[in-house]
C-alpha cells in the first residue's frame, strides 16, 4: 500500500512538472493510461504499445550482461531510427513486463536511461516507434540475487 501511494505521488508530481513546463498538455497528462503496465504478460504488453514490433539493427540495449542485484539493473536504449517518438522497455519475466514508456520530442535525441526490477535472467526488450512503426532490440541479462519478490 504504501509504494502504490508513493508511486501515485511520483507520477502525478512528475506530470503536474511536465504540465506547468509546457513541455505536456494536460490532455496528455490525463491520457497517460496504465494499460501497458497492467499487462501480465509480454504479448499483452506488447498489444498495449501498438503490437508486434520488427527486429531492427537501428535500436540497441544497453543492458549488462550479468547484473548482480535484480532490485537495480540499469537499462537503457537508444535508436538511430529518424523520428523516433516512443520508447518503451520491456522485462520478459517481470510480472509487469512493460517496465517503462518515453515519449521523445521532437528534437530531441533517442537516447533513454533507467533502473528497473528484474526478479530472474530474462530479456530486455526495447521498442521504438519511429515513423508510424515500431522497431524493437532484445538482450538477455542474467540476475544473481532476486528484485521482483525474491
Amino acid at each position: 500500500m504504501h509504494a502504490n501511494r508513493r508511486t501515485a505521488l511520483k507520477t502525478t508530481g512528475a506530470l503536474a512538472t511536465l504540465v506547468s513546463l509546457g513541455i505536456v498538455t494536460p490532455a496528455q497528462a490525463q491520457s497517460a493510461g496504465r494499460a501497458g503496465f497492467d499487462a501480465k504478460n509480454l504479448a499483452d504488453a506488447l498489444k498495449a504499445v501498438g503490437g508486434a514490433a520488427a527486429a531492427n539493427d537501428q535500436v540497441s540495449i544497453v543492458s549488462p550482461d550479468i547484473a548482480e542485484n535484480g532490485a537495480v539493473v540499469p537499462v537503457g536504449a537508444n535508436s538511430k531510427l529518424p523520428n523516433t517518438t516512443e520508447m518503451y522497455l520491456l522485462v520478459e519475466k517481470n510480472p509487469s513486463p512493460l517496465a517503462a514508456a518515453f515519449t521523445i520530442p521532437a528534437g530531441t535525441a533517442p537516447d533513454i536511461q533507467t533502473r528497473v526490477r528484474m526478479g530472474q535472467s530474462t530479456n530486455v526488450v526495447a521498442v521504438v516507434k519511429a515513423d508510424g512503426k515500431l522497431y524493437s532490440a532484445t538482450k538477455e541479462t542474467k540476475v544473481t540475487l532476486g528484485g521482483c519478490g525474491g
